[in-house]
């Protein structure tokens, strides 16, 4: 069986990424030589017959990695962009800044729920449409301004089992093991979730059995580790931060960084999601998400907004008892 490869969402701006991220650990050096001009460091470099040859090499690889974005034009580095046009859309001065995503806190959700029977409502917000530093509402309990990345999921679904029920549901952690999403980058269904286990605390590894409705109580702050298919193993908390028969809501955030290919994109706090689940009718729940990656996150993960929507949904799909990989994706 094929195993399931991680879903790079740059894959040659990861490439680079890393490549720079070693050259500027020689930059320092180059300088010496060339003060603060890269090009004029590539030429010395060559010319330098004193170095070692393997070492000259890898310095003269290095500077010219400083100075790829210099030398590459617009036209080649759009070949590797994976991202949408909307995303690179700059923002339009002396345009009034659109209403953010607001959760159902006591006033009408954006985006509002849809029907029934209808598929759910999910959305990538964009910078452009309210700035870089946008607030938090204030009920998500985030502190922090701004984001990276955010994307909101609504949908309204039938469950006939009451809050414990669901409770059961979002602390069975065990279960999120395989859970599916469409890879935008292979066009097709991957595993998201490869591992995921409760945990005793904030020590990795003290496995533990899922967490029972009766720990779950409000205020309740608990612990699980997840192995994602993008950035490996991390440590999440899990806070309850409403707990009744007719509303359930909790938050996540990682409290370990992440890492892609051993580049840190997360620090602890920077990947975090809420979720708002209110009792409609006594068959009929509404589910309302909120994902949002800090301002400060890794730009590598900016780059693919579909595969933020597809990640989103999967948790929406698994909560509501909808197969995770069943055709058609949120987005392509």
């Amino acid at each position: 069986m094929k195993k399931d490869l991680p879903d790079p969402i740059v894959e040659f701006s990861t490439l680079v990424e890393i490549l720079r991220w070693r050259a500027l650990q020689l930059n320092n050096f180059l300088r010496r030589f060339a003060g603060p001009n890269p090009e004029q460091a590539v030429m010395v470099i060559v010319r330098t017959k004193k170095c070692p040859s393997r070492f000259r090499d890898e310095l003269t690889f290095s500077a010219l990695l400083l100075v790829l974005p210099a030398v590459c034009s617009a036209q080649e580095a759009d070949r590797f962009q994976l991202s949408p046009p909307a995303l690179q859309a700059p923002r339009n001065i002396g345009v009034e800044p659109q209403p953010g995503p607001q959760p159902p806190c006591g006033i009408e959700p954006i985006p509002p729920y849809p029907g029934l029977d209808d598929p759910a409502i999910v959305k990538s917000w964009n910078k452009s449409d309210f700035g870089r530093d946008w607030r938090p509402p204030a009920c998500t309990g985030w502190a922090a301004a701004g984001f990276t990345t955010l994307v909101t999921t609504v949908g309204r679904f039938r469950h006939t089992s009451d809050a414990e029920g669901l409770l059961h549901r979002i602390g069975a952690i065990s279960e999120l093991t395989g859970m599916r999403y469409w890879s935008t980058t292979h066009k097709q269904w991957q595993t998201l979730i490869v591992d995921a286990y409760a945990l005793t605390g904030l020590q990795p590894g003290q496995r533990r059995e899922d967490f029972t409705p009766d720990e779950m109580k409000e205020g309740k702050v608990l612990y699980f580790e997840q192995v994602d298919n993008l950035s490996g193993k991390a440590i999440y908390r899990m806070h309850i931060a409403e707990a009744s028969a007719d509303r359930l809501v909790f938050d996540v955030e990682n409290v370990s960084t992440m890492r892609y290919l051993f580049i840190p994109i997360f620090q602890p706090g920077e990947m975090q999601s809420i979720y708002f689940l209110d009792r409609e009718s006594d068959s009929v729940w509404r589910y309302y998400s909120l994902v949002r990656t800090g301002k400060n996150a890794n730009r590598l993960i900016a780059g693919n907004e579909s595969s933020s929507i597809n990640r989103a949904v999967a948790f929406y799909r698994y909560l509501v008892g909808i197969p995770t990989g069943q055709e058609p994706p949120a987005a392509r």
